[in-house]
């Protein structure tokens, strides 16, 4: 199967408008942005994850730097975590409002970084 090529374009920086970003918790989640965790495993990324999770579900914060006044919708993907037995258990546990808390269903099709469904997300 033969790929098709992409055609280069190019952008001068001089052509774009600076924009000021919106933070959601400043200088870690940027508003409207794709927020990635990495670490080593058992470093506790899907724990600190999860309980960040949970508090905005529930409309809390964890400092002064974080910037809402109500309970937040959040994504929440995971490449190695199972919903029914680390993800969901974890967010019971923390005391998260479940109903805030969605993931791109991945059953037909893996999600990449270049899928469009990640701004359909973020958008809905």
């Amino acid at each position: 199967m033969e790929e098709t090529k992409t055609e280069l374009q190019l952008i001068k920086l001089s052509e774009i408008q600076s924009q000021e970003v919106s933070w959601l918790w400043f200088p870690f989640i940027p508003y409207g942005k794709l927020t990635i965790v990495q670490g080593d495993p058992g470093d506790g990324k899907t724990t600190f994850i999860l309980n960040i999770a949970a508090k905005l579900s529930k409309g809390e914060s964890l400092d002064e730097g974080m910037n809402f006044t109500e309970p937040l919708n959040v994504i929440y993907q995971s490449a190695e975590d199972g919903l029914a037995d680390t993800v969901k258990p974890r967010l019971e546990q923390a005391k998260a409002d479940c109903e805030k808390i969605s993931v791109i269903d991945e059953k037909i099709k893996s999600l990449s970084m270049i899928d469009e469904r990640l701004e359909e997300a973020v958008i809905k």
